[in-house]
């Protein structure tokens, strides 16, 4: 198994590209089967879960053409959903990845019935997908659990319905959007998702179709069509890539521009790094981040829905308040169980004390650099942060959870300075 090795203490200068959002490319490329037409997606991430959906869509039918990455706009892939016909989503590649689960809402919608496995991925709590379900039940689907199995049926197509989620679910917003593209009449999500990673899968349905208005809202409206055609869409940039090197950069005391990074999808973590002493600049390609003054001051933080401060940035941040002046409070609102990587932290010298959903993060005047463990996506790269900044030498094991999220990291952090290779197992 890939380890990576980080020899830290290296201020990162210069720049480095952000790649397409994983979290905006999945649902889009779901999008493929709702049309028999042919949908194109440029900026899309080469990932280990981009990699996993589209061996899923192409087992569905989805013809793909991957061309090469266009510098500065990502890979392009062709997804033609015109061959679609098979409904049976299986679990060895279900069990992967979470958002397998996205394929539901547009096969039942197109084709009238699904029969797809309970969807796997990181061990960051229960994530139950009753809210997806339920949903569906709301728009005139009939659903079984079959042998670990989600049997979906809707023979004459769904129908449109008010929909309230009791509360908020990315995914869930997601599948039924899809859905209710082609379902009968209108179709009302209260509550929804806000995240920029819906509207873009909003604009991108638009784009080939559908009607939806309130987008970037807590109230979607869709007004059903009977097809969809393709479009021409680019996946918009990724927000936690983005903020993760702009956490590297601050960690490590260095100045480095993103390219292709948008302030504006970092609100909450770019206010929050910008208390805790780092400096965000727009630039004409992207965001500057300097820190080359003082130590990063503790800062507290409460993850929550869009446009709160995100869940998926909770690792990073407090990989930097590790060495931060003073202390900082760190509250879990969104996952259970997302505090694994404490005692990785802990292991390179961290002082950190948790209490149910709040982790007590005290600053500390160096890490120690130590093998550490990944235990999921958002907590392996906090290890890595960690490392960057650390004395001496960190080991990461388990590198596949990076590999799921983050395109090309020991390339990207090494030609900002970074003293960090892979080591093939």
């Amino acid at each position: 198994m890939d380890r990576i090795r980080i020899e830290g203490g290296v201020p990162l200068r210069g720049s480095l590209r952000i790649g397409g959002a994983k979290n905006a490319a999945l649902p889009l490329m779901c999008a493929a089967l709702l049309t028999d037409a042919a949908l194109e997606l440029s900026n899309v991430p080469e990932l280990a879960d981009t990699s996993t959906l589209e061996r899923l869509l192409q087992s569905l039918g989805v013809a793909i053409e991957i061309n090469a990455p266009i510098p500065g706009d990502g890979r392009l892939l062709k997804l033609n959903g015109a061959g679609v016909n098979a409904t049976w989503a299986d679990y060895d590649l279900v069990r992967k990845m979470r958002a397998s689960v996205l394929v539901l809402g547009p096969l039942v919608a197109r084709l009238g019935r699904a029969e797809v496995s309970l969807p796997g991925g990181c061990s960051i709590g229960a994530r139950p997908i009753d809210l997806h379900l339920k949903g569906l039940q709301q728009l005139g689907a009939q659903i079984e659990l079959v042998n670990g199995y989600i049997h979906a049926n809707a023979p004459d197509g769904l129908v449109g319905a008010v929909i309230r989620f009791p509360f908020v679910s990315v995914g869930a917003t997601e599948n039924l959007l899809m859905g209710a593209t082609l379902a009968k009449g209108r179709t009302v999500l209260e509550n929804a998702a806000r995240e920029p990673e819906i509207a873009d899968l909003a604009h991108c349905l638009v784009a080939m179709g559908a009607r939806i208005d309130g987008i970037g809202s807590e109230t979607l409206t869709i007004d059903g069509v009977e097809r969809l055609h393709g479009a021409s869409y680019a996946v918009l940039p990724d927000r936690i890539e983005t903020g993760t090197y702009a956490v590297a950069a601050a960690i490590t005391g260095g100045d480095v521009e993103l390219v292709g990074g948008r302030l504006d999808l970092i609100g909450a973590f770019g206010q929050t790094l910008s208390e805790a002493g780092a400096e965000l600049t727009a630039t004409d390609q992207g965001i500057r981040v300097r820190c080359t003054g003082n130590r990063l001051k503790g800062v507290d933080v409460i993850t929550q829905p869009y446009p709160g401060f995100p869940t998926d940035m909770q690792a990073q941040i407090m990989a930097a308040m590790t060495l931060a002046e003073g202390a900082a409070r760190i509250t879990e609102t969104i996952f259970e169980n997302r505090f694994m990587h404490v005692p990785e932290l802990a292991r390179m010298g961290a002082d950190i004390t948790v209490k149910g959903g709040t982790a007590l993060v005290k600053g500390v005047d160096r890490l120690i650099g130590a093998p550490v463990m990944a235990t999921d996506l958002r907590a392996s790269v906090s290890l890595v942060l960690a490392g960057l900044a650390a004395e001496g030498e960190t080991t990461v094991n388990r590198v596949y959870h990076l590999d799921r999220g983050f395109e090309r990291l020991e390339a990207k952090l090494a030609g900002c300075g970074a003293r960090i290779e892979r080591l093939r197992a």
